[in-house]
């Protein structure tokens, strides 16, 4: 992997610069745009900021095309990209979280295990393989019930500049449920707003009991959150419809899971105590567990849906660190060892942070290079086409690549293929630093929604512009017929 540097590229197109020139024929594409410009459509966009990317043959490792490839700019959420292949790499495609129901004398154990998707459904036939056990030993019903979580380190919040209410801005632990979210209904009736929490799986819908939210009489904030006995939330009643929903993030995920357990053991016949939390596993005997899919389909559900929880939880369990700045900082050190250089930090595994910085090319470089060794491309979302009207259109090109999104960055780093098979990968950031900065923590803030819908345009435009520029030709016909 040591010759996916960006010394390397240019080494090697020093040397394609002294060989001979190709026949006209060889050095253009079969079919090359009309107008493509890309400085013109960058100037078009109206983005302010920055604008960068860098363009790889991934077959031979050639750069292509690119711009301003080294300034360190936010990656947002295709730092997973990242992500993705360390945790394949040390934890395996195969690996599995196991969560467990443990017996130690008296006491019944709730004992998560990193899962990152566990869900109120699979809970649920974890209850009743528990309650199933106990009833087939006859054993007298648990006098305590705890719930353990020490599998990983607890953190608060991913990043606590985020607003509170925020869902993709969770709490961790070794326990998990629900992505450590839980779903608020609400609808106006005749004696005014009906408001639930509930445990939402794709079956069960089990009430909250640990978290509690009530409509109050004010503008501004939306929600306020304290940590009392109960999770307590309030929201402003003026920003509630006639009906709604939205998803919370839960605070204490351990408390949150054992409740939820506690329910759907009782409706199987088994009467638990109400949960709490240990801080040391005790020995006992297994009764019950469940295993998660396979972390390629983990990574693969992460790198569709953006999850940020699924994100951090697999670097964590990859690291093995106390806390997520050390293991993202052992994240960098792996993709150094992988041969990728240039300007990084990491200090988080999901790209929420503010701090995180990369630069396009590397992140064309970790595309080009280790993604394609481990079929990155097979993990990453399909990408559609659309028209000037935001419609998806009919096309020949494929892109399959990591999106990145904060206020007023746009990202996207994968892998696009041209209707004659030639495939290319690539990074493309585009940031307005100083409009990202004022707007921090905020959600939806003015200007943000045609800002990112026309930077996401212009990445379209660039890409089918490079598909035309490059497609046709032979790697090292395109390398020296590029303007770099």
């Amino acid at each position: 992997m040591n010759g996916w540097t960006r010394r390397g590229f240019m080494a090697g197109l020093g040397l394609l610069a002294l060989a001979p020139r190709m026949a006209p024929a060889q050095q253009r594409p079969a079919v090359r745009p009309t107008g493509f410009d890309p400085e013109a459509l960058i100037a078009a966009a109206g983005l302010g900021g920055a604008v960068a990317y860098a363009v790889i043959d991934p077959a031979s490792g050639q750069v292509l095309a690119e711009r301003q490839p080294e300034p360190s700019m936010a990656p947002a959420s295709t730092l997973k990209a990242v992500t993705a292949l360390y945790a394949l790499d040390r934890l395996g495609e195969r690996h599995r979280f196991a969560t467990r129901v443990i017996r130690a004398g008296n006491t019944l154990i709730l004992a998560g295990g990193g899962d990152p998707v566990l869900d109120t459904d699979a809970l649920d036939e974890l209850a009743a393989a528990a309650v199933a056990d106990e009833q087939a030993a006859g054993r007298p019903a648990p006098t305590a019930f705890a719930v353990w979580g020490g599998a990983l380190p607890r953190i608060g919040r991913l990043d606590p500049a985020q607003d509170e209410h925020l869902p993709y801005n969770p709490s961790i632990s070794g326990m998990i449920l629900n992505f450590n979210r839980v779903h608020l209904d609400w609808r106006r009736g005749d004696k005014g707003y009906q408001l639930s929490l509930q445990a939402r799986g794709r079956k069960l819908s089990p009430r909250a009991y640990t978290t509690a939210i009530a409509a109050v009489d004010r503008g501004l904030p939306l929600f306020t959150y304290e940590a009392g006995k109960l999770e307590s939330w309030t929201i402003a009643r003026s920003s509630l419809g006639k009906s709604g929903s939205r998803w919370l993030p839960v605070r204490r995920p351990e408390l949150y899971a054992g409740d939820v357990f506690q329910t759907l053991c009782r409706a199987r016949g088994l009467a638990l105590p109400n949960p709490e939390v240990i801080e040391i596993l005790p020995e006992g005997a297994e009764i019950a567990r469940h295993e998660s899919p396979d972390l390629r389909r983990i990574v693969r559900d992460m790198m569709e849906y953006s999850t940020n929880l699924t994100a951090e939880v697999i670097g964590l369990a990859a690291s093995r660190a106390g806390d997520v700045g050390a293991s993202a900082a052992a994240m960098a050190d792996w993709l150094r060892g992988q041969g990728i250089g240039g300007d990084f930090a990491f200090h988080d595994h999901s790209g929420l942070s503010p701090l995180n910085r990369v630069n396009a090319g590397m992140l064309a470089a970790l595309v080009a290079g280790p993604g394609r060794t481990r079929d990155l491309r097979g993990l990453m979302k399909l990408i559609p086409l659309r028209d000037a009207r935001g419609k998806r259109k009919d096309s020949d090109i494929r892109i399959e690549a990591k999106t990145g999104t904060l206020n007023f960055v746009s990202n996207l780093a994968g892998y696009a293929q041209a209707p004659d098979g030639r495939e290319l990968g690539f990074a493309i950031l585009t940031a307005d630093e100083d409009r990202r900065a004022a707007s921090e923590g905020q959600e939806l803030p003015e200007g943000v929604a045609g800002w990112t819908k026309r930077s996401k345009a212009l990445q379209q435009a660039l890409i089918e512009g490079w598909l035309g520029e490059f497609a046709g030709q032979a790697p090292v016909a395109s390398v020296q017929g590029a303007t770099l």
